[in-house]
């Protein structure tokens, strides 16, 4: 096989064989083809797409291109989540123990944040302690005995994404939907899990941006787990405002405490209650979505999920005192209110200009080898549909830097406001099973 001849049959929409597209990811992750050669790919793939077919074995090819994990020593349905990604998502810090109180084993690997998007990682180890960086034996021990345990992702699982997705930011080949399925699904069936919920996000904050291109990547995605021996379930939530009221790390790990008391607010609770009640489903704890969303609600009105979190937390090495004193978490030292200008409803708030500025503001990283400041973060005031007088705070911004003037600008121009009230915010979409 010669590349050029590859790229020139995608280049004229031909469909590649198994065989034809494992040559290009092996071949590219050992470096024998050029990053010039592959970027001249990924470009035929993004303007003439894939069939169903060639991006089920695009993502076993990345899939084989580095190590996968046994979970098999695990007892139960392993259920994992993914979200696509977005700002205020501290879903997964809701979600597992939740999951956990009904005997689902959640083994979950979860990455860090880059650019306007948060990472699990980063919030949990926000908290004093914990580690997410523990033995094979603990970690599958951890799930057997407490049917929990979170740590971050394998440096050898998925080399091919790695080495491609990079290659995609700096070739305007990111929002390809061939792509971004077989990226995130990779690592989703490299984890080793039995079954497959993902949180598909659309809105401004999102790589979706409208419902059309999200339900179109949730159903490939959903094909593509199916074809790969994996139940799989798509829940297209929105993203086109922040979740909930926090963003950044420490922040939203005391937002997560909050959910797990029952006083969350309706957007992240309700986003949260869906994709655990689907997590339950497939592990086999229910019959039903209808009967598994009551008692998940009933788990945290008795306060038995925020107990398991304090477990989570305690078995992995933090001090569970966060969770009855958020306090003890990392807190900034400046804390700027952003007024509005004007009086009227919000209208819409930028989620992916809120993101950029909590990055600027210290809460993520710019390129991958960035430190991170766990404090920094913001809050938000008023949501869409809201009321505002001229001179109420919008959102507050809490950094240890010097020179906000940048994130201050973003934030303000973030939000919209109108004379009119707007249509209510649909938090959840569809479903795609």
């Amino acid at each position: 096989m010669r590349m050029v001849d590859l790229i020139n049959k995608k280049k004229h929409a031909e469909a590649l064989s198994a065989a034809e597209i494992d040559y290009i990811i092996q071949g590219y992750t050992k470096g024998d083809i050029p990053d010039y050669q592959m970027s001249a790919f990924l470009m035929a793939v993004y303007f003439k797409g894939m069939n169903k077919e060639e991006i089920a074995n695009l993502t076993l090819s990345i899939v084989n291109s580095g190590e996968t994990v046994d979970l098999s020593m695990i007892e139960g349905i392993k259920v994992d989540k993914h979200s696509s990604g977005g700002v205020g998502d501290k879903m997964s810090l809701v979600i597992i123990p939740l999951c956990a109180c009904v005997g689902i084993p959640v083994a979950k690997m979860s990455g860090r944040g880059l650019g306007h998007t948060g990472g699990t990682i980063d919030k949990l180890e926000s908290i004093e302690g914990f580690k997410t960086e523990i033995s094979k034996e603990d970690f599958i021990n951890n799930v057997n005995r407490y049917k929990m345990a979170i740590v971050g992702q394998s440096p050898n699982l998925t080399p091919a994404d790695k080495k491609i997705y990079a290659l995609r930011d700096v070739t305007g080949t990111v929002d390809s939907i061939p792509l971004i399925a077989s990226s995130i699904m990779s690592k989703k069936i490299a984890s080793g899990c039995d079954c497959i919920v993902l949180d598909v996000k659309v809105g401004s904050g999102a790589f979706m941006k409208s419902v059309d291109e999200a339900v179109i990547l949730a159903k490939t995605m959903v094909e593509i787990g199916e074809s790969l021996g994996r139940k799989t379930v798509a829940v297209v939530t929105d993203m086109s405002q922040p979740l909930g009221h926090e963003v950044g790390n420490a922040n939203e790990v005391k937002e997560a405490i909050e959910i797990l008391k029952g006083y969350g607010a309706e957007d992240e609770t309700t986003v949260a209650l869906t994709i655990a009640s689907r997590m339950a489903v497939l592990g086999g704890a229910f019959s039903d979505y209808e009967s598994a969303y009551t008692q998940m609600r009933k788990l945290i009105e008795s306060g038995e999920a925020v107990e398991k979190l304090k477990e989570l937390i305690r078995i992995q090495g933090g001090n569970p005192e966060v969770v009855d004193n958020p306090n003890l978490l990392p807190q900034a030292r400046k804390h700027i209110e952003i007024k509005s200008l004007t009086a009227g409803y919000v209208n819409s708030i930028d989620a992916e200009d809120i993101g950029v500025s909590a990055m600027l503001l210290g809460a993520g990283r710019k390129t991958r080898d960035d430190s991170i400041d766990f404090s920094a973060g913001i809050t938000m005031i008023k949501k869409v549909g809201d009321w505002v007088d001229e001179g109420d705070t919008l959102c507050i911004l809490h950094t240890n830097i010097s020179d906000c003037r940048d994130a201050e600008e973003l934030s303000q121009n973030a939000f919209v406001i109108k004379d009119n009230k707007p249509e209510p915010i649909k938090y959840v979409h569809c479903i795609i099973d």
